[in-house]
Formats: structure tokens, sequence, C-alpha cells
């Protein structure tokens, strides 16, 4: 079981954890910078080029993975599904982002929901995704629970509160660019107790009948 860890958590020659804390930082500042320029009338693609614009000005120049704004119906989608295309965020709506950029040599990833107007639920599972988060990152703290442990808990929360967890996001490394040249497996299939600063604990939640969904993401710290 070491030996399996130590795989699955090697880094490159570049790796510094203060540098990877760093670009968590200016990752997360820039989405939220960026879903505060995003409005009700604006178009799904249009807010894929807003949040394309900031992140070169930002020096966040190289994605390591796809940048996606999911609004509305789209927030249903699987990770690497296209959107479908012409959403036009509503009134009363929801919206996440998901951002991967390169800083330098090291790889930030962040993740979280938004809402415009006054949509009960969907203000609700956008508090909701975050709770599952913390009781999730808690546990792991607490108990130094698996990876596959930490996605069966993260589901019974989501469950408690009425959602349905989305298990197509699982979680996965960030190290030195490029994490995938090292491992390339999700958290969710980690039969190990992950370390702090070196995995994105991923939660998406549904609602069970109506057509939308939460994201949130972070590393585990």
């Amino acid at each position: 079981m070491m030996q399996e860890q130590g795989r699955a958590e090697a880094v490159g020659s570049n790796y510094d954890r203060e540098m990877m804390l760093q670009a968590r930082a200016r990752v997360r500042d820039a989405l939220y910078a960026i879903a505060a320029r995003i409005v009700p009338g604006m178009l799904e693609e249009s807010a894929v080029e807003l949040a394309r614009r900031h992140l070169k000005a930002a020096g966040l120049l190289r994605g390591w993975h796809a940048l996606h704004v999911r609004c509305g119906r789209n927030t249903l989608l699987p990770f690497g599904a296209p959107s479908e295309p012409n959403v036009v965020l509503g009134n009363d709506d929801i919206f996440f982002l998901d951002i991967g950029p390169v800083w330098q040599r090291w790889e930030g990833d962040a993740g979280d929901t938004f809402v415009v107007g006054d949509d009960p639920g969907m203000h609700r599972i956008a508090r909701d995704v975050r709770a599952v988060f913390e009781q999730v990152r808690i546990r792991w703290q607490a108990d130094g629970i698996t990876g596959i442990e930490l996605y069966r808990y993260a589901s019974e929360a989501a469950r408690s509160l009425g959602w349905e967890l989305n298990l197509d996001m699982s979680g996965h490394r960030l190290a030195d660019f490029p994490h995938a040249a090292l491992h390339q497996g999700a958290l969710a299939e980690a039969p190990f107790a992950p370390s702090a600063g070196l995995w994105v604990l991923e939660i998406q939640i549904r609602h069970p009948e109506l057509p939308y969904s939460a994201f949130y993401e972070d590393l585990l710290l």
C-alpha cells in the first residue's frame, strides 16, 4: 500500500509546496473575479471568452485542463462533455466555473457555483455543495480515511441534504506541471488516505428532479 501511495503521490523536479499554495490563491482569486462579471443575459460562450481574457491578463496563460463555464441545464453535463450551445444565463439561474490554469510551473484548479436571482432551491444547492465539501474535508482530517471512503461519505452527506452526488467528478492529483505524466487516477479510487496539498476534492451534487447541479472543488489542505 505504501508503494502504491508513493507512486500515486509522486511529484516532478519543480514541485514546491509554497508555490503550489501561491498558485492556488491566484487561481481562486481569478475564479471569483470572473464570476463577478458574469450576469443574466450572457451567453455561456461569451462567459467562456471573458474567462479566457481574464486568465490571460492574470498571467495564467496555459490550462492543464479545459476551461468550463456551465449555465443552467448545462451544469448537469459530465466534465469532458461539450456544452449545449447558445444557453443564456437567466434572471433566476445557476452557473459554475471550473478553471485549471498553470501559474509558472505549478498547477491550480478551482471550481465554485454561483446563483443569480432568487430561486431558493438554487441558492440552497450552492450552499450545500460547499457544506458537503467541508464535511468531507473535516472527516479526512479527523479520521485519515481513504479516497474511496471519502467519496462514499460524500454520497451519504449529499443524500442527507436531499441531493445526488455525481461520481463523474471524482477528484484528482495536482503537482508541478504536468501531473498527468506522473499520475492520472481519481481520488475516489485511492485505497489510501490522501496527503495534504496534492489532491483536489471535487464535489458535484444535482437536484433529484430538476435540471441543475452545483459544483465545488479545492485542494485538500
